[in-house]
């Protein structure tokens, strides 16, 4: 089992005491329970996960799951003891997050069937909001190892946290040109946390987590092996923790390819490096970009500009130093992605002319909405 050198402490707001959330954790590691019949549970449960794991087949099936699935976690409801499970992550210095706690990632949250947990080694921080997916195949070649590696390299050094999977090829080569830059990385897992998969990249997974420049991250309880099945569900978490996706060279089919239909699935962006028409490595980038679903980029100012990344150590700082009030919260109501008047905002709002332009100014340092011209304003991400 790996132990990292990381604080021995659980990611929490707070929110869920630590007995409470040994339930979460057990509920994790029910195989027929994810992320919507666990809502449906603490729905019936008035958000009592204990009550929830207690209750007889009569209460489960009164909470509406069916009886084959109440027959499943009854038999391995039997064979787990959540105070242990909350041991066995403390020993081996595993943070956990939930829906309820606030360092849960924002973005992520903002997906469909989020994970009800996350298992975290390292640090998740409030600057990892601004963060772009790179992925691409296990088997990059010279070209594509090179564009990745200058991509990674200039985000990194912009403040923009390079996510990926931790797999060969592109994955690694993102994640090392990141740290390299002195900047951060966030590797998503197909597996728990006890182990590293793949073997080869164990180094590579122990630098991210001592340096304090990342994390590991995964929805799997302690034990899960790699297997096929986890991966479309890793990555829809790489997608779902990034602004976007780039992929740098990726052949068909190709998991990186994945990722990028779950980015499109969430909102979020997809960019891609054209690669050469005579290499199979490049094919399903290109029929990608061809397809019209990923804009074709040539340099790290063509994904900039569309996130609006250019300042953000800036962001952050002012993140940081302004909370969110009521009157960026009435705008941010107001606002999407489709550009809206700066009068037509004073009207909806029925707040002042100057109040209006002075918290605009502000939530554009902030990162939060973007000018398009013509006094017109649009949601940033």
């Amino acid at each position: 089992m790996e132990v990292f050198d990381a604080p021995a402490r659980f990611y929490s707001s707070g929110t869920l005491p630590l007995d409470e959330l040994a339930y979460w954790i057990a509920f994790s590691r029910v195989l027929g329970i994810g992320p919507v019949r666990f809502k449906q549970l603490l729905d019936f449960f008035h958000e009592d996960a204990a009550a929830a794991w207690h209750a007889s087949n009569k209460d489960l099936a009164q909470a509406g799951l069916d009886q084959k699935i109440i027959e499943g976690f009854l038999e391995q409801r039997s064979r787990i003891i959540p105070e242990q499970e909350l041991e066995k992550l403390e020993r081996l210095r595993i943070h956990v997050i939930t829906w309820k706690d606030e360092a849960y990632p924002i973005l992520l949250e903002e997906i469909d069937h989020a994970p009800p947990v996350l298992y975290v080694a390292g640090t998740l921080t409030e600057a990892d909001r601004f963060a772009l997916a790179v992925v691409g195949t296990r088997k990059a070649s010279a070209y594509g190892r090179q564009v990745t590696e200058r991509f990674a390299t200039e985000l990194a050094k912009g403040e923009v946290t390079v996510v990926s999977g931790l797999a060969l090829g592109i994955d690694t080569i993102a994640h090392t040109a990141a740290l390299d830059a002195g900047g951060r990385t966030v590797a998503v897992m197909g597996n728990g946390l006890d182990s590293i998969y793949p073997p080869g990249n164990h180094n590579l997974a122990r630098r991210i987590v001592e340096s304090g420049q990342g994390a590991l991250v995964t929805e799997f309880p302690l034990g899960v092996k790699p297997d096929g099945k986890n991966f479309p569900a890793r990555n829809r978490i790489i997608s779902g923790l990034s602004l976007g996706v780039l992929v740098t060279e990726a052949p068909q089919p190709s998991g990186s390819l994945i990722t990028a239909n779950f980015a499109l699935e969430q909102g979020r962006e997809v960019f891609a490096v054209p690669g050469s028409i005579l290499s199979p490595g490049s094919a399903g980038v290109n029929k990608l970009i061809q397809d019209g679903g990923a804009r074709l980029v040539m340099n790290i100012n063509d994904i900039l500009e569309v996130l609006n990344l250019f300042m953000v150590p800036q962001q952050v700082e002012m993140q940081a130093a302004l909370p969110d009030n009521a009157e960026e919260r009435t705008l941010l109501s107001l606002l999407s992605h489709e550009p809206c008047h700066i009068d037509d905002l004073i009207r909806e709002s029925d707040l002042p002319t100057t109040t209006v332009s002075a918290t605009l100014t502000v939530m554009e340092l902030k990162g939060l909405v973007k000018s398009v011209g013509g006094m017109q304003f649009v949601l940033a991400r």
